[in-house]
């Protein structure tokens, strides 16, 4: 063999060898500013390396030669993310609107969101079959987190739910969601009685199962805590907090004299902030956390001067949902100028009380009520709409950050798995080309979604929106 030929032969076997040694990974993400969102802190020069649904090592980029990926995405002036959360989201409808329920969940990933928690509808064991083959990475879709059917008192104006007549009737409802898997309980008020509902808030802490709710109004919003609610899903409840007159407030509605909405006012009248700062401490001492849902609410507040019927999201609907969206427009469009103020006011002092509830230590976790009946507020874009209005309301870019990345993970007890760039969380990211610590907006501006390990860059992403407004437009 000619000396040439040898050395060639030879310098492709240590080739070969070196190459060999390395660690194989499936994708490598380089030069992008990484964003930890815990600590508000951007860490340069490192680069994420994922295989499979898993991140397997962050290493600085001089160590990537140790590695031999599969693909290698370089993102120089883009900013890098865990994928958001949106912790309050509904499917349902019917049966016949279960298409179009599975049309939104490419919503959601174009967006950036690559998780979401239901909080129950009619669609019960759709939602269950759907988490299972987005588990399996037999349908795209985010990460579902669901309670399953609620629980509720007997004949509730909500349809699929577990109806419980009394306390003695929670350890069997209980059973039968535990048997069905699902990830936390969820309780309503409409037709339970205020016995039964602390029986279940204690029931399912003693089980084990983490529990968010609705707020009956004939008890105080103290015992709801201590009897281990988790998350008080709405804002608006805390109002009743927020006033001295709280326990005579209860003691009418007990005796039939208030109303929610008589409640509501009385309590904006006699606001008091000491009061309400007491409250929250001793909310947040219980470990019982907020999902405000802000946005939602202020679509339907101000109804009156904000006509959605031309909204160009629209085209991402459905017509079988958007037709459940007239039960909050008419609802909204029978109120009189009286009601149209206390429905503003409600909302504004509502949104106020953000700071305070940050400032005492409440868990404040990004959650929106996107789905059917809730009118005009649309999956995937509400998230930004809501996390923009934390800010506007006095949290800032980092922690209106933290309840949409690491604090619904933490209420569900998934911080080893999510909330952080870090070896062995999800491979679930997403690639900004702005700085979302300087402004929260820039989560808008989204380059490329990672879930479960798999890319979706920006062209991809499009094409998602692209396929689900063609079906809506051939369904209408």
């Amino acid at each position: 063999m000619k000396p040439l030929a040898a050395a060639m032969l030879l310098a492709g076997v240590l080739a070969g060898a070196q190459a060999a040694d390395k660690i194989a990974v499936d994708v490598a993400l380089t030069q992008a500013t990484l964003i930890d969102v815990a600590s508000g802190t951007r860490i340069k020069g490192h680069t994420v390396l994922l295989k499979g649904d898993t991140i397997v090592a962050v290493v600085k980029n001089a160590e990537l030669k140790r590695y031999a990926p599969r693909k290698t995405i370089s993102l120089p002036g883009k900013y890098l993310m865990p994928g958001l959360w949106d912790t309050h989201v509904h499917f349902g409808g019917g049966e016949a609107l279960i298409e179009e329920n599975k049309q939104l969940l490419p919503l959601y990933l174009a967006h950036g969101i690559t998780t979401v928690r239901d909080c129950a509808g009619d669609l019960a064991d759709t939602v269950l079959a759907w988490r299972q083959q987005i588990a399996d990475g037999k349908l795209a879709g985010p990460t579902i987190f669901t309670s399953g059917p609620k629980l509720e008192g007997r004949k509730p104006m909500w349809k699929g739910t577990i109806e419980v007549g009394s306390p003695g009737e929670v350890g069997k409802a209980l059973d039968k969601l535990q048997a069905m898997n699902v990830d936390f309980v969820k309780i309503t008020e409409n037709t339970m009685t205020p016995d039964t509902y602390l029986a279940a808030l204690r029931q399912a802490k003693a089980r084990g199962m983490r529990s968010s709710g609705h707020l009956p109004g004939q008890i105080p919003l103290a015992r709801a805590f201590e009897a281990g609610l988790g998350t008080v899903e709405h804002q608006s409840y805390l109002l009743r907090a927020t006033t001295p007159r709280e326990a005579e407030l209860v003691e009418q509605v007990v005796a039939g004299k208030l109303t929610g909405r008589e409640v509501m006012r009385l309590s904006l009248e006699s606001y008091d902030e000491a009061t309400a700062r007491r409250a929250f401490r001793h909310m947040a001492a219980q470990g019982t956390a907020v999902v405000p849902t802000l946005w939602g609410s202020r679509i339907t507040a101000y109804l009156d001067q904000e006509s959605h019927h031309g909204d160009d999201y629209l085209k991402y609907i459905g017509k079988g949902l958007r037709a459940t969206y007239e039960w909050r427009v008419q609802r909204a469009a029978q109120d009189g100028p009286e009601a149209v103020a206390l429905r503003h006011a409600i909302f504004e002092k509502s949104a106020q009380l953000l700071p305070l509830l940050a400032q005492e230590g409440v868990s404040i976790i990004a959650g929106t009520d996107a789905g059917f009946l809730n009118s005009f507020n649309y999956p995937g874009q509400a998230l930004h709409d809501e996390i923009a209005l934390f800010v506007r309301y006095g949290l800032t870019p980092q922690q209106a950050l933290q309840s949409a990345v690491v604090n619904g993970p933490r209420f569900l007890g998934k911080l080893d798995r999510y909330g952080s760039i870090q070896e062995g969380k999800a491979a679930d990211l997403l690639v900004l080309d702005a700085d979302p610590l300087a402004d929260v907006g820039a989560t808008r501006k989204i380059r490329m979604v990672v879930s479960r390990g798999e890319v979706h860059d920006r062209a991809r992403l499009d094409r998602m929106l692209e396929d689900t407004r063609r079906k809506v437009a051939e369904n209408q």
